[in-house]
């Protein structure tokens, strides 16, 4: 019989499975706002924004990784991340996220004759790189670095 204590969590992207576990809670950005998820949680299926996921492990610490996007399924005991990109925090080099998302900025504020979808790919890119690097930050405050 399963824990009833603990959730079954799975996160993969199209490249790779990024973490599969049991773990206590994870809270996950999604659309409508961050939600924290605990074991026995109401099924729901969600889409996720560009951020930060935390998740309690079964030893009491925290896993930060940062989601560009996707979704997640929560079944009974079960939550499953599709995410665009995820990567760990301590994967993460927050000095070439910084530069990444300066690029992305200084590269809106370049274009003049910009179309809605330039718009919108390098606005998704300043996200994730936000994303990526409020993940790194949170990890190294966690670790004391």
């Amino acid at each position: 019989m399963p824990d009833q204590k603990r959730i079954k969590f799975e996160i993969a992207t199209p490249e790779r499975v990024v973490l599969k576990d049991e773990i206590l809670q994870v809270t996950v950005p999604t659309i409508e706002g961050d939600i924290t998820i605990l074991p026995k949680h109401s099924p729901l299926v969600s889409i996720l924004k560009p951020g930060v996921l935390e998740l309690k492990k079964i030893d009491g610490s925290l896993e930060i990784i940062s989601v560009s996007g996707g979704f997640v399924e929560v079944l009974l005991n079960k939550t499953i991340i599709l995410a665009d990109t995820a990567e760990r925090a301590e994967e993460i080099d927050l000095e070439r996220a910084e530069e990444a998302r300066k690029r992305a900025e200084e590269s809106l504020k370049n274009l003049r004759d910009i179309d809605a979808t330039q718009f919108a790919n390098l606005s998704a890119q300043i996200e994730k790189e936000l994303a990526r690097t409020r993940s790194a930050r949170k990890w190294r405050n966690l670790k004391g670095r």
